[in-house]
């Protein structure tokens, strides 16, 4: 009953949202609400607008995107401040065909549905309700109806510009039906819809040899020429092409650039003037956004042949590279094994991100920069502080190779390989050992990958296992320590208040008895040996960490070991050293006797309770993290 409620409000708001009128009429609408006329591109942007925009570290993120794309920030607000947002003010930039250019399953397709879903979804409303001719195949703004002559006085009593012309059908029917009396005309609100070929059109390249150009500016009906007598009469005339019936919205170009020369030339005056030429018809006007998209190499090959230089110039060309972060990387994976209906297989922590380890490794290039490997960059990149680097560190690091994220490994692999290993599972969990061992067999059949790249690959493998190793080795501390943070807090803060005594040569008071003692040195290389800091560093480093501290003072924030990268390092393994026996006993006993049995129970609880473990990869970690200490 409850569906069948829903379904009866669903029909009766669809029904309430229709609306009739006269030319009349729409004028009054007009009036009132003056955004219902405006342009493709302007729609769009409002679009993505009123689903709200929120700040990031980097710039703006739109939350329009937000559910699907993930990690492309950057290319994201390029695409709406540098091309819809002058576009929809009729800046010159709406006269240029969007072009995405990317490697495969970079969400260039992902990009271009959400528009066109967000744009079925928005013409329901109020804000993106769309006015078009009763009857007309373009469904086109009812404005064209004003006489040229009359327009410049509508502008200035309505403030609303009116560009375009009549549809050759749309002028006959004034003419015939209506005698030329425009305010008699009908106009009706219609919802842009891909599946009913309404505003949203899609055009795919096929053999060149037998595409015809009617798929993009419609055809000859043979069938009513002997009714109408002329192939001129636009009765005679199907109005279906996707140029055509993308009027208003939005049409996709799949693969833009496989296409035959004379598909793409009709674009040329489509994107300067807004018309296209179609039958034995003057020029047919068309607002609608053109987003084509097509591979590095297709693009590169595109723009080396001085032949296409007209239609190079009416592009706007943005790249959507791979992502680079590896927390964004696990919300792809998330959102894609989401959408399946294997719901019964556990994915342990760090699964998924030892695959996104790996993928953004893949992407990334060796650093010019002193001290800065891969697994550092990739940490930067994903929002981490590292030896203090900053924004502008990461500046840098994107100007030595600012096409690093256009290779690498795709998405696609890793979910092809994750797919396979979730199917297999009979434990029921899946962990990161399982998915590392997939990515590793599935490069022995993948075609395009050479033996030198597999060798990089290979290796990179490695590396994200070790990154696996840390994160084990912390779980299992975590687990083992009851009050893992409050032990932390502890020892940062007995470490800091003898690194102060140390650079400021006083004594330290002893908590407990009040007496004056100087710096535990023992304590202090104890930490600081954890991380490689020499004797002849010491000084350096503990100096580093007490400018830091007035640093944070400065700006009114607290200062705590996990804001340091190295000192959250140490201190980690510090905590990590002194339980290291414990642990090792506990987990690698053959025979465990009642209290090691108990303490065991009582880590797996833990990591279940707290950590997202099953018992299954709670009981897998501890041995893991055993074998690991018995090396």
């Amino acid at each position: 009953m409850s569906f069948l409620h829903d379904l009866n409000g669903y029909r009766s708001a669809r029904h309430h949202q229709r609306w009739t009128g006269t030319f009349a009429e729409y004028l009054e609408l007009v009036r009132q609400r003056p955004w219902i006329c405006q342009t493709s591109h302007s729609r769009i942007y409002r679009m993505i607008i009123a689903a709200g925009v929120e700040k990031c570290k980097t710039g703006k993120r739109y939350k329009f995107f937000s559910r699907e794309l993930f990690g492309l920030d950057d290319t994201l607000e390029k695409l709406v401040e540098e091309y819809f947002h002058p576009a929809a003010h009729r800046l010159d930039v709406r006269k240029r065909i969007l072009l995405l250019v990317g490697p495969v399953s970079g969400g260039k397709s992902t990009l271009v549905n959400l528009l066109k879903r967000g744009l079925e979804r928005y013409s329901r409303t109020e804000e993106g309700a769309v006015y078009a001719i009763k009857g007309c195949p373009m469904h086109e703004e009812p404005l064209h109806l004003i006489p040229q002559e009359l327009r410049e006085a509508f502008a200035r009593e309505y403030n609303v510009t009116v560009e375009g012309e009549l549809c050759p059908l749309c002028r006959l029917r004034l003419d015939t039906d209506y005698g030329g009396r425009i305010e008699e005309v009908p106009v009706e609100r219609v919802f842009l819809s891909e599946e009913r070929r309404v505003g949203i059109g899609t055009f795919s390249p096929s053999d060149p040899k037998s595409q015809d150009i009617a798929e993009l500016t419609g055809s000859i009906d043979f069938s009513t020429i002997a009714e109408y007598g002329t192939e001129s009469d636009p009765r005679a005339y199907r109005f279906d092409g996707e140029l055509n019936i993308a009027n208003r919205g939005l049409m996709e170009f799949q693969e833009m650039l496989k296409c035959d020369e004379k598909f793409l030339w009709n674009l040329l005056s489509l994107s300067q003037e807004g018309n296209f030429k179609a039958g034995r018809f003057a020029l047919i006007s068309a607002d609608e956004v053109v987003i084509a998209h097509t591979n590095e190499a297709e693009y590169r090959a595109f723009i080396s042949n001085r032949k296409n230089e007209a239609l190079i110039s009416r592009l706007f060309v943005l790249r959507v590279p791979y992502n680079l972060s590896v927390s964004e990387e696990v919300r792809i994976y998330e959102k894609l094994i989401r959408q399946s209906d294997l719901q019964n297989v556990h994915l342990a922590p760090f699964a998924l991100r030892a695959a996104a380890v790996f993928s953004v490794l893949s992407r990334l290039r060796e650093s010019c920069k002193p001290g800065m490997d891969l697994v550092k960059k990739m940490k930067l990149y994903d929002g981490g502080e590292v030896d203090g680097a900053c924004l502008k560190d990461l500046a840098e690091l994107r100007s030595e190779h600012p096409d690093e994220e256009m290779s690498g490994v795709d998405p696609r692999y890793v979910i092809n390989r994750l797919s396979l290993v979730l199917i297999r599972s009979e434990t029921g969990c899946v962990n990161a050992l399982d998915v590392l061992r997939a990515l590793r067999d599935g490069l022995d059949h993948h075609p395009s990958i050479g033996r030198e790249e597999r060798e990089r690959l290979l290796n990179l493998i490695t590396v994200a296992r070790r990154e696996y190793d840390e994160f084990a080795r912390r779980e299992v501390q975590c687990a083992f320590v009851h009050s893992y943070e409050e032990s932390a807090r502890i020892l940062f803060e007995n470490y800091l208040d003898n690194v102060e005594a140390y650079c400021a040569g006083v004594t330290v008071r002893d908590p407990v008895t009040g007496e004056e003692l100087k710096p535990d040195e023992k304590l202090m290389r104890s930490i600081e040996e954890q991380i490689g800091v020499t004797e002849n560093a010491k000084k350096t480093f503990r100096e580093e960490i007490l400018i830091r501290i007035s640093t944070y003072a400065r700006k009114g924030k607290k200062f705590d070991y996990t804001r340091h990268q190295l000192l959250r390092e140490a201190i980690e393994k510090k905590l990590f050293s002194d339980l290291k026996d414990v642990i090792k006993i506990t987990t690698s006993a053959r025979n465990p006797d009642t209290a090691q049995l108990n303490r065991i129970e009582e880590v797996k609880a833990r990591l279940i309770a707290d950590r997202g473990f099953c018992r299954v990869c709670a009981g897998e970690l501890l041995r893991y993290v055993g074998s690991l200490l018995n090396r």
